[in-house]
C-alpha cells in the first residue's frame, strides 16, 4: 500500500530546513511527480509570483515506486513556475539522481525562499545539510561536479547541477544530472539560479526492497526475452532516441530550415545510424534498466564521452532546423548545452529562427555581433551558445530569452517565424506527420512538448502489433491508413493517451519502458507492478484517473494566471503543406484544427468556450479545494 510521503522543505532564505509528511490517503490521489509539486503549489503557493522570484517554488518529485530495481522506474519531475511559459512547468529526467533521492528516504524536496550567496544542498539519509558553493559559481557543469567530489571526499553522490547559463537565468537554462541527462524543458534551471541554488547532492544508497520480491522478480526475469520481441526498443537500445532522424527523414518528415521544409539533403549524415557506426563510444544506462538508451560519443576536440552525446531532438535542433550537416558541430553543441546547462531542444530552435531572420534580412550582422547566421553554418555554435549563456549583451541577450520572447522585439515579420506554442519552442515532431500533436503542442498546459502523449504512427501500425490498444483495459481508437489526418478519433485518442502519458510522469516511469509504443511493460504489468512493488492494489482506471487529476490541476494552475482557450494556438509554419516521400500532401488547416480542439475539449471535459475544466470535471476529480 501506498505510505506517508516525506517532504523535505529548504528555506533557502533562512538556511533551515524541515521535516512534513503528507499522508497517504492523500499521496495516493497525487504519487509523485508533478502531480504531487502541482498538489504541493497549488496548496502553498500564490500562482500569480514571479518564477524568477524567491517566492517561486522549486519541487523535485520521485514516486513510490522509484528506486525500484526494474527497467524504465528512474524519473524525477521539477516542478516551478516557468520563467519560459509563464505557466505551471513540469520538467523530468532520468539517470541515478530519481533513485538516489527515493533510497535515501524522500519523495520531494521543496525549495524556497533565496540564498543570499551561492550553496548547494547534501543530503545522506536523514542528514541534511545547506552547503556553501560560492567558488563553485559560475562553474560549467563539469567543473562543479568535480569541485564537490573534492570537497567532499568520494564521488559515491548522485546530483543535479546548473550552469552559468542557470545563474545568468538563461530563459531555458536546464538542470544536469551526470553532465548528460537534464531536466531541460521550462527554465526550471533559471529559477534554481535564481535561488542561488548551485546544485543538489545526493548519496548514494542501496536500492528499494520490494514489497514482494517473488512477485517483483517474476516481472523482471525475462526481460531480455521482451526486449527482443520487441523491435522498437531493439533499435533503441541500438541507436537510442538518435535512430528517429532515419525513421523520420525516411518517411519525408524530418523538420528542417526552421520548419519551413520537411527534409534536409545529406540528413543521412546526421542520422542514428551514422553516429552508431562512426563516433558513438558506448551506450549508457539510468538506475536498474536493461534498454540502454543513453548514447556517448567521441570526437576528439569536439565532444568528450563524460558530456554524452545528443539524442534525437539536439540533432534536429542543431542539424536539420538549421540546415546543418555537420555532425561534429552538433555534438559539439550538445557538449556546450550540457557544460552550460541549456535545453538542446529550444536553444537549437532559437538559434534555427534567428538563422531564419537573417536569411530573410529581418536580423543583419550589426544585430548578431558580426556574426554570419546562415543556414548550414554550425560553426557559429560555439560562439552563439556560449554568448547565450552568458547573455552577453547583443545577440547572446537577445536569444536568451527564447524565440518567442525575443520575436516581440523585433516585430511582426519575424513573429511569423516563431515555431512555438506558449513560448516553448517546438519538438522535432511535424504536426502534419503527427496531427494528434497539433492538439497536444496547443493544449499542453506546459506549452509543446512531445511526451504528453502518444504519437499518431501508432495508429497506423499492423493489427498484429496494436497490443498498445489496450484491450478491455482502455479505450480503443480507429486505425488511420494516411498522414495528415485530425479528426474526432485524433482528438479522442489525443486525450486518452494524453492521460495515460500524465500517469507515467506522475510515477516517475519511462516512456521507454512503459510506454504505449515502446511497452517493454505494459498496463497489466503496470498493475502488477504496483502490487510487487509496494503492495499497492491498483486498477489501471484509478491510475489513469491519476494521470487526468494531475493535467487537470496544471490546467487549473493556468487558469488562475487568466490562460484560456485563445492561448491554444499553433504558429502559423503548423499549418503549411507539406508533400512527403509517396509524393502526396499532408496537411491541417486551421478550421480543422479548431474543429478538432473542440471535440478534444469534449473528451477531456474542459468547457469548449474557455478551454479550462467545467465544475462537473473539477468535482470528478476531487479537486473543488483548488
Amino acid at each position: 500500500m501506498i505510505k506517508n510521503a516525506r517532504i523535505l522543505y529548504v528555506d533557502l532564505t533562512a538556511r533551515e530546513t524541515r521535516v512534513e509528511t503528507l499522508d497517504a490517503e492523500t499521496y495516493r490521489k497525487y504519487p509523485g511527480g508533478s502531480a504531487l509539486g502541482m498538489y504541493i503549489m497549488l496548496s502553498e503557493m500564490d500562482p500569480e509570483v514571479d518564477p524568477l522570484s524567491p517566492d517561486n517554488m522549486l519541487i523535485f518529485s520521485v514516486s513510490p515506486l522509484t528506486g525500484t530495481p526494474i527497467s524504465g522506474q528512474s524519473r524525477m519531475c521539477v516542478t516551478t513556475k516557468s520563467p519560459l511559459t509563464g505557466t505551471a512547468g513540469d520538467s523530468q529526467v532520468g539517470g541515478f539522481i530519481p533513485a538516489a533521492v527515493k533510497c535515501n528516504g524522500w519523495d520531494s524536496i521543496v525549495f524556497k525562499g533565496k540564498a543570499s550567496s551561492p550553496v548547494y544542498l547534501y543530503i545522506e539519509g536523514d542528514k541534511v545539510e545547506i552547503r556553501d558553493a560560492s567558488a563553485m559559481w559560475g562553474m560549467i557543469t563539469g567543473d562543479a561536479e568535480e569541485a564537490i567530489a573534492a570537497e567532499l571526499g568520494h564521488r559515491s553522490f548522485e546530483s543535479s547541477i546548473i550552469g552559468p547559463a542557470g545563474e545568468n537565468l538563461v530563459s531555458y537554462a536546464s538542470i544536469m544530472h551526470r553532465l548528460s541527462r537534464a531536466n531541460g524543458r521550462n527554465g526550471v534551471g533559471a529559477v534554481m539560479g535564481s535561488k542561488n541554488l548551485k546544485a543538489l547532492v545526493v548519496k548514494k544508497a542501496p536500492a528499494v526492497v520490494p514489497e514482494d520480491f517473488p512477485a517483483f522478480k517474476e516481472l523482471t526475469l525475462n526481460v531480455k526475452e521482451r526486449m527482443a520481441a520487441n523491435d522498437v526498443i531493439v533499435d533503441t537500445s541500438l541507436n537510442g532516441s538518435a535512430g528517429c532522424v532515419d525513421g523520420h527523414a525516411a518517411e519525408g518528415f524530418l523538420p528542417s530550415y526552421n520548419w519551413d521544409e520537411n527534409i534536409m539533403e545529406d540528413w543521412i549524415k546526421t542520422a542514428g545510424t551514422t553516429i552508431t557506426k562512426t563516433v558513438l563510444k558506448e551506450r549508457d544506462t539510468c538506475f536498474g534498466c536493461a534498454i540502454r538508451c543513453k548514447g556517448v560519443v567521441d570526437i576528439p576536440g569536439k565532444a568528450e564521452p563524460r558530456y554524452g552525446g545528443p539524442e534525437y531532438e539536439t540533432l534536429a535542433t542543431f542539424g536539420s532546423y538549421c540546415g546543418n550537416t555537420d555532425l561534429g558541430d552538433i555534438c559539439h553543441a550538445n557538449q556546450l548545452c550540457n557544460m552550460y546547462g541549456m535545453d538542446t531542444i529550444s536553444c537549437g530552435a532559437t538559434i534555427a529562427w534567428a538563422m531564419d531572420c537573417f536569411e530573410k534580412g529581418i536580423l543583419t550582422t550589426e544585430q548578431t555581433d558580426g556574426l554570419e547566421l546562415k543556414y548550414g553554418n554550425g560553426e557559429v555554435f560555439d560562439i552563439l551558445i556560449k554568448k547565450i549563456a552568458a547573455k552577453e549583451e547583443g545577440i547572446g541577450a537577445l536569444l536568451a530569452k527564447g524565440s518567442a520572447a525575443a520575436a516581440k522585439e523585433l516585430g511582426p515579420e519575424a513573429e511569423d517565424l516563431v515555431v512555438a506554442c506558449k513560448g516553448q519552442e517546438w519538438p522535432a515532431h511535424m504536426v502534419q506527420f503527427k496531427p494528434n500533436l497539433a492538439l497536444n503542442y496547443a493544449a499542453n498546459p506546459f506549452g509543446a512538448d512531445h511526451q504528453s502523449s502518444e504519437h499518431d504512427p501508432a495508429l497506423m501500425a499492423p493489427d498484429d502489433d496494436q497490443n498498445w490498444l489496450w484491450p478491455n483495459m482502455l479505450d480503443t481508437f480507429e486505425k488511420c491508413d494516411r498522414y495528415g489526418v485530425l479528426d474526432d478519433n485524433k482528438a479522442k485518442f489525443a486525450y486518452a493517451t494524453q492521460k495515460f502519458y500524465a500517469m507515467m510522469d506522475t510515477l516517475c516511469l519511462c516512456q521507454f519502458a512503459w510506454g504505449p509504443a515502446w511497452q517493454l511493460y505494459g498496463p497489466e504489468e503496470l498493475v502488477k507492478f504496483c502490487k510487487a512493488a509496494i503492495g499497492w492494489d491498483v486498477t489501471i482506471d484509478e491510475l489513469q484517473e491519476i494521470g487526468e487529476r494531475r493535467i487537470n490541476m496544471m490546467k487549473l494552475f493556468n487558469q488562475k494566471l487568466g490562460f484560456t482557450r485563445k492561448d491554444d494556438v499553433l504558429p502559423k509554419k503548423a499549418f503549411l503543406p507539406v508533400e512527403y516521400t509517396e509524393g502526396e500532401i499532408a496537411q491541417i488547416t486551421p478550421e480543422q484544427f479548431e474543429q478538432t480542439l473542440t471535440t478534444y475539449y469534449r473528451y477531456a471535459g474542459w468547457d469548449p468556450e474557455t478551454g479550462n475544466p467545467t465544475e462537473e470535471t473539477i468535482k470528478r476529480l476531487g479537486l473543488e479545494w483548488i
